[in-house]
């Protein structure tokens, strides 16, 4: 595809994860910004940062972090610690998805996902990201792969 998407340019690998955790983090700021009373708000924006964050993850899993174990750039570690903090925020997000913003908790929980995807982002954009620049990976074409992974995938749960 050459770096093509829909006749739009797609961006490498490293720039299109750093997009997503830059969108993620505006939806958890706009998340926050909301009052106890704005209920509708309040799901409707969890529920995108669960949607987005469930994209991200299964297509970095699936492709971005499978390219860097094959490289093998001395990440064997940082992936496998990486992975565990996306099984932490997948169980976040399914509970979350099944709660109700005026429930117990669930504030506490949206607040603590997002302080466990700030910890993980400063990680993969520290450490992994370098790396993945460093290894000469095809960024292009990951970057081509992730977004055609994340366009397939969706939250059956958010109508």
């Amino acid at each position: 595809m050459g770096g093509k998407l829909k006749g739009a340019k797609v961006p490498d690998a490293v720039t299109l994860l750093k997009q997503d955790h830059k969108n993620v983090k505006a939806l958890f700021s706009k998340f926050e910004s909301l009052g106890d009373a704005a209920l509708v708000s309040k799901k409707k924006i969890a529920h995108q940062i669960c949607l987005e964050l469930t994209k991200h993850t299964i297509a970095e899993e699936e492709i971005f972090y499978t390219a860097m174990r094959k490289a093998g750039e001395d990440t064997k570690d940082m992936l496998d610690e990486a992975t565990v903090e996306h099984a932490a925020a997948k169980d976040l997000i399914a509970q979350i998805l099944k709660m109700e913003p005026d429930e117990d908790l669930y504030d506490a929980k949206v607040k603590v996902l997002s302080e466990q995807i700030e910890h993980h982002v400063k990680e993969e954009e520290g450490e992994m990201f370098p790396k993945a620049k460093k290894a000469k990976l095809d960024l292009v074409a990951l970057g081509v792969a992730i977004q055609e992974r994340k366009d397939e995938i969706s939250l059956p749960s958010l109508q």
